[in-house]
């Protein structure tokens, strides 16, 4: 499969360069940065890295995306119109652009997913169990911490797990999650789900889901020590994209479906 890498510059697009070479089916034949990115024109192992996704799109039989959100729904539009598949790995969209991908995945098949590491993903499929056979009395605290230049909060990451966890309780994440907690808030409500970002240092990710009740304490825990994590689970979803029909499809859809 060849691929064009948007974002080839950032630590993503090393990630995804380096783990690449893992794949003997996939070879990168595009590289993506914006305009007045100093990369752009030069040559990485062989491949020129570009400031058009219009000029090299030919070059690709799918496009990988770890951008940002206004960026990746400008490709988006670029993938519809010359009928590209795109796995998009960019977190930080408001309801609205997500709702702009949705409406894509009419016409071109698309994988989006806040997280793209087969680990998180398993443990996407657990919250959607564990909720259940728990019951109703335990209460869900999340706590997600990444380095300092993660540029949303909270993580994409942690909203799918608190929007997993409230769907299987049947509830709503909006009308319960609570962001963080300061001065006098009172007693904690049994149906929050709390969520919490915390950012410093070089920390790539790290996820903690607690279940807690008086007497007992179940916890979850991901961790990401390398972004290799997420470019290889990116690398393997474009490999399954390739001839799905269209639609916007998650990683869990690769993995269990």
């Amino acid at each position: 499969m060849k691929v064009i890498i948007s974002g080839a510059g950032g630590r993503m697009g090393k990630a995804l360069r380096e783990a690449s070479k893992e794949f003997g089916d996939i070879e990168i034949t595009g590289l993506l940065e914006r305009e007045d990115h100093p990369l752009v024109g030069e040559k990485i192992d062989g491949v020129v890295v570009e400031s058009s996704l219009e000029k090299i799109i030919h070059k690709g039989e799918v496009i990988i995306e770890f951008t940002f959100p206004s960026p990746t729904l400008e490709h988006l539009k670029t993938c519809v119109e010359f009928g590209k598949p795109m796995v998009i790995g960019t977190t930080g969209f408001n309801e609205s652009e997500r709702e702009e991908i949705i409406k894509a995945g009419k016409n071109i098949p698309i994988l989006f997913s806040s997280n793209m590491s087969v680990g998180m993903n398993l443990l996407f499929k657990l919250m959607r169990e564990i909720p259940l056979i728990l019951g109703g009395n335990y209460e869900v605290e999340i706590v997600e911490t990444h380095h300092r230049f993660k540029k949303d909060a909270p993580s994409g990451t942690a909203l799918t797990l608190a929007e997993i966890i409230a769907s299987s309780r049947g509830q709503k994440l909006e009308d319960i999650a609570v962001f963080g907690r300061k001065g006098k808030i009172g007693e904690r409500k049994k149906e929050e789900i709390g969520i919490h970002a915390v950012r410093g240092g070089g920390i790539v990710g790290e996820h903690r889901i607690m279940f807690l009740v008086e007497g007992e304490k179940l916890e979850f825990v991901h961790e990401a020590y390398s972004r290799l994590a997420f470019a290889r689970g990116a690398l393997r979803g474009a490999l399954w994209l390739k001839d799905k029909p269209n639609g916007v499809y998650s990683m869990e859809d690769v993995l269990f479906r």
